[in-house]
């Protein structure tokens, strides 16, 4: 009899075990479909279940990337294993007729690199030192890199003198759009994390300033690329790359801020002042239609 009971006992704690984690996995399995549906987004790499290509939307965002999230991962494995004991459980329709995720990268979102002037050291210290020895080392291999991303950008068309043609448009552009506080305009010519900076600032000047006026005036005094860089999105693909080419500007612009009232308050648009500017101008080499847009701009 006592045999009977413990074996009865048993049976409970079982049943109770099992249940706790069917529980547990239907609440991780809702956590990961709220999570889907609505859609992630870190540092721009949006998750989509949509398994078409969305000719409407931007044309960076035309060819996507297919890749695979641990959590992806663990949702299928789940969904085709795993059985609850009253309900099955099952994804949203969309992403079971894809039967996997896609993630759309409109941009890495970060700076790879970041640009910043070396210190100038004396010949016979960087020949016949080892410390020269290396820092020569050092600036080889940045070298080495920008030659490399330039290579990989010509092979899909890229002429510098377009390139500068259209950088300096680019920058005439989007500085004007910010004087103006254009904000919907912003969005198409910029990252998406540059356009969120962009929009505090904005936003932190119209605080201050009523308006402003802004000109730039042409030609520009000088305009050099300083870096270029490639990041790759998938180490299956070397192809599937972003390159960034880091710009320096030197424009002459006239600038006038005002108040509510009218009353200017900074600047003074009858002089020229000399500008020197260095922004990171990024762009996908694996999108069909990808342009260039402003991801970064550099303080030295």
């Amino acid at each position: 009899m006592a045999l009977y009971r413990r074996l009865q006992a048993i049976r409970a704690l079982s049943r109770t075990l099992e249940t706790r984690d069917s529980l547990y996995l239907l609440g991780s399995l809702r956590s990961y479909s709220s999570h889907f549906s609505n859609g992630c987004e870190l540092n721009s790499w949006r998750i989509s279940f949509c398994p078409h290509w969305d000719h409407n939307s931007l044309p960076w965002t035309h060819g996507r990337t297919t890749l695979h999230s641990s959590m992806a991962m663990e949702l299928s494995i789940f969904l085709s294993n795993k059985r609850l004991a009253t309900t099955q459980a099952r994804a949203p329709a969309q992403a079971r007729q894809m039967g996997a995720l896609k993630v759309s990268i409109s941009s890495p979102g970060f700076i790879y690199e970041p640009y910043a002037p070396r210190e100038p050291i004396p010949f016979w210290r960087r020949w016949f030192t080892k410390s020269g020895w290396r820092r020569t080392k050092e600036d080889i291999i940045l070298e080495m890199k920008s030659a490399y991303a330039i290579s990989k950008l010509r092979k899909s068309g890229y002429s510098k003198h377009e390139f500068y043609k259209e950088a300096i448009d680019l920058y005439k552009e989007i500085s004007t759009l910010i004087a103006n506080g254009d904000k919907n305009s912003l969005r198409k010519m910029v990252t998406e994390k540059m356009y969120s900076e962009l929009k505090n600032e904005i936003k932190q000047r119209e605080s201050m300033w009523n308006k402003v006026c802004w000109e730039m005036i042409e030609p520009v005094v000088k305009i050099r690329t300083l870096r270029a860089r490639l990041i790759g999105v998938d180490r299956k693909d070397l192809n599937k790359v972003f390159i960034q080419l880091t710009l320096e500007l030197l424009t002459k612009q006239k600038f006038e801020a005002y108040d509510s009232k009218g009353i200017t308050v900074a600047g003074d648009k009858t002089k020229e002042v000399l500008v020197r500017d260095i922004w990171v101008f990024e762009k996908s080499l694996f999108h069909p239609g990808a342009y260039w847009r402003l991801c970064g701009r550099i303080s030295v």
